[in-house]
This record gives C-alpha cells, sequence and structure tokens, in this order.
C-alpha cells in the first residue's frame, strides 16, 4: 500500500466522522458491522455474475464481483482505521505475519509442509 491509499482512507474516517455524533464505541461497531453488508454484496454479485439466481438469470458482471471486493477492502481499512490512527503500521504488519506464515516452506515443527 503507498502513502496516497492511508491518506485516502483517513480522509474517509474524518468525512464519516463529520456526518455523526456517536459514541466511539458504537462507532466503532457499526463500521465493523458494515463488512458484513459489503461482504453480501459480493456474494449478491457473485450470484448474479453466475446466474445462480434463476428468477434474475445473469445480473451482475465478474467487474461488479471486483468492484463490491474492492468496496470490502475499503471498508475493513475505515474500520480499522476507525480502531487505531496507526492502521497503516498495523495493517503493514499483520500481513508481513501472514506473508511469513503462508509463504514459509516450512511448518511451525521445521519439517516440510505438504504441498
Amino acid at each position: 500500500m503507498n502513502d496516497h491509499t492511508w491518506t485516502t482512507v483517513d480522509q474517509l474516517h474524518a468525512w464519516l466522522g463529520e456526518s455523526h455524533t456517536l459514541p466511539p464505541q458504537e462507532d466503532i461497531l457499526l463500521r465493523v458491522l458494515k463488512l458484513s453488508e459489503e461482504v453480501g454484496e459480493v456474494a449478491q454479485a457473485v450470484i448474479g455474475a453466475t446466474g445462480q439466481n434463476p428468477r434474475k438469470g445473469t445480473s451482475h458482471t465478474w467487474q461488479d464481483v471486483e468492484a463490491e471486493l474492492c468496496d470490502v477492502i475499503v471498508t475493513a481499512m475505515v474500520a480499522l482505521r476507525t480502531l487505531t490512527p496507526q492502521a497503516p503500521e498495523v495493517f503493514a504488519a499483520h500481513l508481513d505475519r501472514v506473508a511469513d506464515r503462508s509463504l514459509s516452506s516450512t511448518g511451525q515443527d521445521g519439517a516440510a509442509e505438504a504441498k
């Protein structure tokens, strides 16, 4: 991620903060719950892109799925920023841990993982 990405997330966080006066805990809760809504929209787009709803047929494109996935990412980033002003550092450290764990060629016990 670059600085522009997190600057934009900070701007979105500030913009959302201007539009309401919820207590901080409620604000965090609602930002995290918003993720469920966005993930549901991804599922709806996948169902539409694959034509799995007989009533609607093919109602979405794979580009719609891409856009909905981006909405999930942005929503998660704003939720993380709501939890901590150090969101870029928290995310980078977590991504490094996931990459180290997932991309290593050995398991925790040192034995090669099954492929």
